[in-house]
């Protein structure tokens, strides 16, 4: 095996195929298809292989959707286990939370696309719905404590700040591509600025 730089595990396979090959295109196929209608005939066909040479890496369709979800929310969690290390005020924290999240939409735009479509129809959906709905209230407890310490509006629901503030960066799926010329860094810029001068209390 091999590390990615999604910082995942490469098993070797045939030349020009493995396991993150397979998941990449496996979470397209689900996206443009949905999950329901997309066979491992299907995902064979779009690499060219046959479909033993697919259950070589997994056992089956809902596991291609578990590793897949878990690649984007692996990288968001990582991105929670920081932020002791970053320590300041909580607003501090956020924003870094924020552009952790940013790098790792970026860095794993695929399988982030795939999970911000889960609707919980599987028991892999919904164990991802549950640690979104996790992730969610780290966010909302940052937000909640950056307004008690007079950086953020106190008159706005901390949880209904989070569905905004991560409604904005989840809508980068719709739009950005990395053949565009903006990188993670650039992006995640531009969204603290949007965000930020919008939600914190003037003059703070």
């Amino acid at each position: 095996m091999t590390t990615t730089q999604n910082g995942g595990t490469r098993r070797r396979g045939r030349p020009g195929y493995d396991l993150e090959t397979l998941l990449e295109a496996a979470a397209e196929l689900f996206y443009e298809r949905g999950y329901d209608s997309t066979s491992i005939q299907d995902l064979a066909h779009r690499l060219g292989v046959t479909k033993s040479a697919l259950y070589h890496h997994v056992p089956g369709k809902e596991a291609l959707l578990r590793l897949a979800v878990d690649r984007a929310l692996d990288g968001l969690f990582a991105e929670v286990a920081k932020l002791d290390a970053v320590g300041g005020r909580a607003v501090d924290r956020l924003e870094h939370l924020v552009r952790g999240s940013v790098a790792v939409l970026v860095e794993r735009l695929p399988f982030v696309t795939l999970l911000l479509r889960v609707r919980g129809n599987s028991e892999t959906e919904r164990d991802a719905l549950a640690r979104r709905r996790e992730f969610d209230q780290v966010v909302t407890a940052l937000v909640a404590d950056a307004a008690a310490e007079g950086d953020l509006r106190a008159d706005v629901d901390p949880a209904t700040t989070t569905r905004l503030l991560f409604g904005m960066v989840n809508s980068v799926i719709e739009w950005y591509r990395p053949q565009g010329g903006l990188g993670a860094a650039e992006l995640a810029d531009a969204v603290v600025r949007v965000a930020f001068d919008g939600l914190r209390v003037r003059g703070s």
